[in-house]
């Protein structure tokens, strides 16, 4: 079952089109995915507010990303993770664990952030 749809209202940013997405329990609007594919449908995964998802990334398990956080490129992010502020996350970088990765904080390459 579905806890998500992603809406009618679209951005470009850096050639890619996003999706706002609206949670369907409550009608809550959340953050900006590229497709179903950046955030999973199960899981209390979810993208918040301005926060970008985008390219062959995959949000899933309990991570949120919220704020004005970008996570992009192939990076993975699950767990308990929290990416938030103006973060980035991108490359083949993994996010896990019960991390925390806020501020202006750049992860990339092929890094690896357990708790």
């Amino acid at each position: 079952m579905k806890k998500y749809m992603l809406t009618s209202e679209t951005r470009a940013v850096n050639g890619v089109v996003l999706h706002r997405i609206q949670r369907l329990s409550d009608g809550a609007l959340g953050g900006w995915v590229e497709g179903e594919k950046n955030l999973s449908q199960t899981g209390a995964c979810w993208v918040y507010g301005s926060a970008r998802v985008y390219g062959e990334t995959r949000v899933y398990g309990s991570a949120r990303v919220s704020g004005s956080a970008r996570v992009f490129g192939s990076a993975r992010v699950y767990g308990e993770t929290r990416v938030y502020g103006s973060a980035r996350v991108y490359d083949a970088a993994r996010v896990f664990g019960e991390a925390r990765v806020g501020g202006r904080v750049l992860v990339c390459g092929n890094a690896s952030l357990p708790n």
